[in-house]
Formats: structure tokens, sequence, C-alpha cells
């Protein structure tokens, strides 16, 4: 059954990567190629060439971006399959598509939601080169800080939920990961490399956009695998 369910995890998160694609397209490519334009405009002005483009800007806005997304989705939709295989039957008498749909919830608040509000995404020229391998390595420590925490408050709900109740057991839930999920935010360390005359709304609407493809590719991961899970978890029954 793992199996089966771990290749439609992977198309369910192809697939889902294809709408968050489509997603950025329209959505994020604006507020980009407007960061683009201001980081021209300062080398132009500090009369620098810049560095040679090894990559155009048309092969990273469609090929590139869609193989990124593609590796990451069944990344993602393959990790989700195993966590859903192990979650089903145990937490409460959830149907496939219910299940799903409430870990692809947990998935976007853990992995986008919550790292994002410590380090929001960043569009091109915002950020110093120097500092890549570092910001990098906070933002995905930070995703592996959430998750544990996510972790950990999963198995103290599912304790309370055998002598409290279900309702209680999701109130334990939020709260537990919310104040873990802080702790490890205030202890990780700030970056602020913004410059002071990068255009607000810009990076606003970039960091909408980008929080945006996030919740597209979870969402229709949630709902995809859902419907791909069900058909096995019956014959499986039968």
């Amino acid at each position: 059954m793992v199996k089966h369910l771990l290749l439609r995890g992977m198309i369910a998160g192809v697939l889902s990567a294809i709408l968050a694609m489509l997603f950025a397209r329209l959505f994020g490519e604006p507020g980009i190629n407007l960061a683009i334009a201001y980081e021209h405009a300062h080398e132009a002005h500090e009369a620098m060439g810049g560095e040679p483009e090894i990559v155009s800007r048309a092969t990273q806005a469609g090929l590139g971006l869609l193989t990124a997304l593609a590796m990451y989705g069944a990344a993602i939709g393959g990790f989700f399959a195993l966590i859903f295989a192990f979650a089903y039957g145990r937490i409460g008498r959830l149907d496939p598509r219910n299940l799903a749909i409430l870990l692809a919830i947990g998935g976007f608040v853990a992995v986008a939601l919550i790292p994002a509000l410590k380090y929001p995404p960043t569009p091109p020229a915002v950020g110093q080169h120097e500092t890549v391998a570092f910001r990098t390595a906070a933002y995905f420590g930070l995703i592996l800080l959430s998750l544990t925490c996510l972790t950990f408050a999963a198995n103290m709900a599912m304790r309370i939920r055998r002598s409290h109740g279900t309702l209680n057991a999701m109130l334990a839930l939020i709260g537990i990961y919310g104040t873990t999920a802080f702790i490890a935010q205030w202890f990780m360390p700030a970056i602020n490399e913004v410059p002071a005359d990068f255009p607000a709304v810009v990076l606003w609407d970039f960091r909408v956009s980008a929080i945006g493809m996030q919740a597209v590719l979870w969402a229709a991961l949630g709902v995809g695998f859902g419907l791909l899970a069900a058909p096995v978890l019956r014959s499986v029954r039968r």
C-alpha cells in the first residue's frame, strides 16, 4: 500500500507544482521584473556592469521555474504520502480526503507560513551575496525546527485526545505548536538586508504572491492526493 501511496503522492506533488507555477507566472512575475529593474538601475547608477547572466531570464521564469517546482513538488508529495500512510487510522476516523486536507494545512503552516514570518520571501536585489549561504541555512533550519515543533505538538495532542476528547486535543495542538514555534523563532538570528530605498509595494506584493504560491501548492496537494489515495485505501479494505 505504501508504495502505491508514494507514487500517487509524487504525482499529486508534480501536478500541484504546475498549478503553483501558473500562479507564480500570473502574480509573482510582475514583482520580480520590477525588482530586477531596480537592481539594474542601481548597477547603472554605480557604473557597474553586474555579473554576466549565465541563465537567461526567460529560461529562469519558464523551464527553470517549472523544473525546480516539479522537483520540489515530487519531493514534498512523496514525503506527504509517507506522513499520510503513518497518520491514517491514527488521527480519529477521518476519511482519506479529509485527512489529506488536514495534513496539507499543517504542512503549509509548518513549512511555508511559520518560517516566512521570521524570514519572509525576498525578491532579487534584496540581500547581500556574501550572506546567501547563511540566510539559506537559517531558513531551512527554521523549517526543521517548525516541523519538530509540529511533531511534538501532534504527539501531545494524540495523548490528550484519549482522555479529554478531540476538541481539547485540537486546541492543545494549536497552543503547543504556536508556543514552541514562537520560541524557536525567537532564538533564530534576525536577518534584515532590505535596501532603504527599495519600493515597499514591490516587496509586499512579492511576499504575498510567494505565500500565495505555497498556499496553492499545498491546497492542490491535499485535495489531489486525497482523491488519488481514496481508491487505493478502498481496495485495501476490500
